[in-house]
């Protein structure tokens, strides 16, 4: 049976002093802390999913506990699930990129630069006067 871990406060984290090297307080279900020699605190998830991993739940204070237990449940229902909550995140980052990849301002910028930086000075001037009059008339 798995050792049981007493649940972290906000006080006992607010208290935790850099030590020499990095060390952890543990929250139990897999969610601790990671307290670095400089000062810095990182939330950790530690799951076991075709072996051991870890995720970062983001930095103290900007991630509080309340909100570091919510990833972390969310994380073990994955877990339970059969879904590996890394590579999960690895896809929605993914999906943002190619979403952003297709947007109208970066195929409205490949336009640009293939149509209307190879013309001369004095076209180009004349084509962005006319797209901000007409930008004025709507």
């Amino acid at each position: 049976m798995p050792k049981r871990i007493p649940p972290l406060s906000d006080s006992q984290i607010k208290n935790a002093k850099p030590g020499l090297k990095v060390y952890q307080i543990y929250d139990g279900q897999g969610l601790y802390m990671d307290v670095d020699p400089s000062g810095g605190k990182w939330w950790r998830f530690k799951y076991q999913f075709d072996g051991e991993k870890r995720l970062s739940l983001g930095v103290y204070p900007e991630v509080s506990l309340l909100q570091a237990r919510e990833k972390r449940a969310e994380y073990r229902k994955d877990v339970a699930n059969g879904i590996d909550p890394g590579a999960k995140r690895k896809a929605a980052k993914t999906g943002r990129a190619e979403l952003v990849a297709n947007s109208f301002e970066l195929v409205a910028r490949e336009w640009l630069t293939k149509f209307i930086d190879p013309m001369s000075g004095s076209h180009r001037r004349r084509c962005h006067a006319y797209c901000h009059q007409q930008q004025r008339l709507h």
